[in-house]
């Protein structure tokens, strides 16, 4: 049995416009656990996603990296690079649904 390893820079399309909001960041938290080391996902949304990227920061610290490709008004396009050498943010024990203790992400940690 043979290990298939991701090929570097293998990037995935994301297009969180028809997901309904209520889903999005599990989703979007779900689709960039997926990825391997050194892959990248092309992240789509209808509006700049301040809150989520605070999210993915205080989440995963430097194991992801972004980058904009577009800031249009009514689209905004992100890739979100996998590095899985880097370290990750040090995340509370809490059980909060994003990772960040005392609702510091803005969600009520439920």
């Amino acid at each position: 049995m043979s290990i298939l390893s991701p090929q570097l820079n293998t990037s995935y399309l994301f297009d969180a416009r028809g997901i309904a909001k209520r889903f999005r960041h599990a989703a979007i938290f779900a689709a960039l656990e997926s990825l391997h080391d050194g892959e990248t996902m092309r992240f789509v949304n209808d509006h700049d996603p301040l809150p989520l990227l605070e999210q993915i920061g205080q989440r995963y610290g430097q194991q992801i990296s972004y980058r904009y490709v577009d800031r249009l008004p009514e689209m905004i396009v992100i890739e979100f690079q996998i590095s899985l050498g880097q370290q990750p943010a040090a995340a509370p024990a809490s059980a909060g649904g994003c990772g960040g203790g005392g609702g510091a992400c803005g969600c009520s940690g439920q």
